[in-house]
């Protein structure tokens, strides 16, 4: 029967639990077996492979408590697999010609949780509010102006603690300037108006001058 990660059946807290309705396999036990244990015989043959008895939770704890991982083993065995350098002398990956390993690929990552993906975006955001802050700059009045206004206050030629009146009448100041309407139909200041005109859309729409 297929493992449901769902069931509400008894022993899901469980690590190793495979749910089935397989009995226990200590003669008596009505209880399902659901954790797997050697034989008491051995492991089986190499062409068979391993035979698994099936026990219920009691049983498979009692099994645990009296299980010895060095039981048939020589002498020789038993102290060969308590030496402190056991298991180390497998074979390792080679090193690169350069010393280096190559690197990861994220293709080669799982993150179900997002985990790797937020903290990369946390660091990002980060960044780019660094850069506003360093381009940027706090008006007394604790209002904080970015640095693409800052660059509009300067083609206005407004201090950065203007507030909304001071900006119309500059824009109406400058308009008058640079408008050829106002200069005899001379266009040599057009590019500087559209300057203007851009810098004050900016500007009006801009929380700090709300």
């Amino acid at each position: 029967m297929a493992s449901d990660p769902f069931s509400t059946r008894r022993f899901n807290r469980f690590h190793g639990r495979v749910e089935s309705d397989r009995p226990c396999a200590v003669p008596g036990c009505e209880e399902p077996g659901e954790f797997r244990a050697p034989p008491l015989d051995g492991h089986g043959s190499h062409q068979e492979g391993p035979r698994w008895r099936w026990l219920c939770l009691d049983h498979v704890r009692a099994f645990n408590q009296g299980y010895n991982f060095f039981t048939g083993m020589s002498p020789e065995e038993i102290a060969a697999a308590q030496r402190p350098y056991a298991g180390w002398e497998r074979e390792t990956r080679a090193f690169s010609s350069n010393a280096a390993s190559p690197p990861p690929k994220w293709s080669d990552f799982q993150d179900p949780l997002d985990a790797i993906g937020a903290k990369f975006r946390d660091r990002v955001a980060k960044a780019r509010a660094d850069a506003v802050n360093q381009n940027g700059q706090m008006r007394q009045d604790g209002k904080f102006v970015s640095g693409e206004e800052r660059k509009a206050l300067s083609v206005m030629g407004l201090p950065i603690d203007a507030d909304r009146k001071a900006l119309r009448q500059r824009y109406t100041e400058l308009l008058r300037r640079y408008h050829p309407d106002h200069n005899g139909g001379d266009r040599t200041h057009e590019a500087a108006l559209q300057g203007v005109i851009e810098a004050y859309q900016l500007l009006r729409k801009a929380p700090v001058f709300a």
